[in-house]
């Protein structure tokens, strides 16, 4: 590593991404190659999202990739918000196709026109439905491993139900997996809140997300959940005879998470030596790495192989035993990758059956007799993960700064950077402006409404929310 993260995040953020052999790029513009170490991240954490969705009720379909054009017409704030970033397959071999076919940025529109025909009564709802996939969004601004790709992969959550009620109450169910999974195994907090209008998804009648704040200071969103009312029901006739026995619209939600949040994990744990993956979703858990003179060599390296054998059995665990390169560069090599736990195996360590254990995060080394081997890594990788997760926790906290002024916002914004939880007005007016003055958009209105009181920040009028604003990816 070159770059220094607290002098360069945005070198260092590339950098660490490609050094370490996390990601690699490819030729297409803004399109990555997930190495294992990444691919195996996502798979264990979209799997355990996964499971959670099953267990509330939610079911997985597949949808094809690619949407006529004339569905994807139908609602239209919603082609609208996409249309710049629509890529469109037009023919195959020396055949012109008569329509042209999106890609899909999203999938509404290949998924409703089933939907409208599967759902005729009461009975069909609600249904629950869920696809995990990738989308291609042809994005103009400057493309960024993870926070800004054109192609990612997410889940996509496409659900129906009778009643407004019962839409509105998936929210919280939805919004606390995607809470608890981030922090349980990508080690990350964040805010949830409502968007504003200005910001809500194309075609939502409200869209609430998750935010983080990146170590720059900048926010970033994560998961997000939309409220879609009946707007695509009436725009694809998605009807249900109801138990009155009369033709109603339904209604739907939409949400998301996707592969960004390995790039916010990157950006949050790693360090000016490479990475740090937390515990639950490195691809590598444990390093054993022998240290040996051509002279004991078969003693050292076989009792490192009863080690891994050990471990095996319960962690992701890997030996370096290749010759030709000395002990400090394997330490460097796997430090870079990320690997949460690091196990030396000397002359010493093989001799009073033994193995010294170095964490990635702290750095701290201790020694294990080999009986005491699987609580001892299984109570440092805990240890780890928690660390992490407080660490990140506190940077969030640090990062929320609450101003009552515009000149403080301004001044906070310029020193400190981060989210200036603030009042306001409510009015597009104000949040406009203030955007267009300072950069900062509201990245979304929490929650937690406890501190509301005041005039807003910019005009004065009473205000009718605190809302987080800040400069964000």
């Amino acid at each position: 590593m070159t770059a220094s993260k607290a002098a360069d995040f945005s070198e260092w953020y590339q950098e660490v991404l490609i050094k370490s052999g996390f990601v690699d790029y490819t030729e297409v513009s803004g399109c990555l190659a997930f190495r294992p170490a990444a691919y195996g991240a996502w798979e264990i954490f979209s799997r355990a999202v996964d499971s959670e969705f099953k267990k509330d009720g939610i079911e997985n379909v597949y949808f094809p990739m690619l949407i006529p054009e004339k569905f994807l017409s139908k609602e239209k704030e919603h082609v609208e918000g996409f249309a710049p970033e629509v890529a469109w397959v037009t023919g195959a071999g020396d055949t012109e196709f008569s329509e042209r076919l999106a890609v899909r940025p999203t999938s509404e529109t290949i998924m409703y026109p089933s939907y409208s025909k599967w759902i005729r009564s009461w009975r069909d709802l609600p249904m629950r439905y869920n696809q995990w996939n990738s989308v291609v969004r042809w994005e103009f601004k400057h493309p960024t491993p993870f926070i800004r790709s054109r192609e990612f992969l997410w889940n996509e959550g496409h659900t129906v139900f009778a009643s407004e009620e019962e839409a509105y109450r998936e929210r919280d169910a939805v919004l606390g997996i995607y809470t608890r999974m981030l922090a349980e195994y990508l080690a990350l907090p964040g805010i949830p809140g409502r968007k504003s209008e200005k910001e809500k998804f194309a075609g939502a009648v409200a869209s609430f997300s998750v935010e983080h704040v990146m170590p720059d200071g900048w926010a970033i969103q994560g998961p997000d959940f939309h409220l879609d009312g009946q707007n695509f029901a009436r725009a694809f006739e998605i009807q249900f005879l109801s138990k009155e026995g009369s033709k109603e619209y339904a209604w739907q939600n939409t949400y998301a998470v996707s592969t960004r949040e390995l790039g916010v994990m990157v950006a949050t744990h790693g360090d000016d030596k490479g990475l740090i993956l937390p515990p639950k979703v490195a691809y590598v858990q444990i390093i054993v790495i022998p240290i040996y003179k051509k002279e004991n060599r078969e003693q050292v390296v076989g009792y490192a192989g009863r080690v891994l054998s050990k471990l095996k059995e319960s962690f992701r665990a890997k030996i370096d035993d290749r010759e030709g390169y000395s002990p400090g560069s394997k330490f460097s090599e796997w430090e870079l990758r990320g690997v949460p736990l690091r196990i030396e195996i000397g002359e010493r360590e093989s001799s009073s059956e033994s193995v010294t254990i170095a964490c990635r995060d702290t750095g701290k080394r201790e020694a294990l007799q080999f009986e005491e081997l699987e609580r001892g890594c299984a109570d440092a990788l805990s240890l780890i993960q928690k660390r992490l997760y407080e660490k990140a926790e506190k940077h969030l906290k640090e990062s929320i700064h609450e101003v009552h002024g515009y000149e403080q916002f301004k001044g906070v914004l310029s020193e400190k950077k981060g989210m200036l939880h603030a009042p306001w007005c409510g009015s597009t007016e104000c949040e406009d402006r203030i955007k267009e003055e300072t950069g900062a958009k509201i990245t979304n209105i929490p929650f937690d409404q406890s501190r509301l009181g005041g005039v807003c920040i910019l005009c004065g009028k009473k205000a009718v929310k605190m809302a987080n604003f800040a400069r964000s990816y």
